[in-house]
């Protein structure tokens, strides 16, 4: 799965055009790696680490999501790194 369409499956961004825009402008990190495209994919156990707000948020991707459901749903689907 790409990344932008991940991070708004997730409800991290709320478009999926939001999403393609933090991810092209690199100050989103896959495993440590910095990312340039939207297009990057991503597989089950990749950390991913974001800027939200004054805050960074670090996940662990513990399943793919197959829709943008609702917020528990997504919930279910990534573990929050401390």
């Amino acid at each position: 799965m790409r990344i932008d369409k991940l991070l708004f499956f997730l409800r991290f961004a709320k478009s999926r055009t939001l999403a393609q825009v933090w991810a092209e402008s690199g100050h989103i990190r896959v495993n440590s790696r910095r990312v340039e495209k939207a297009s990057l994919s991503i597989a089950i156990g990749d950390v991913i680490t974001l800027p939200k707000g004054d805050a960074v948020v670090t996940f662990k991707l513990m399943s793919m999501p197959v829709r943008r459901g609702p917020a528990c749903e997504a919930g279910l689907c990534y573990q929050l790194m401390d």
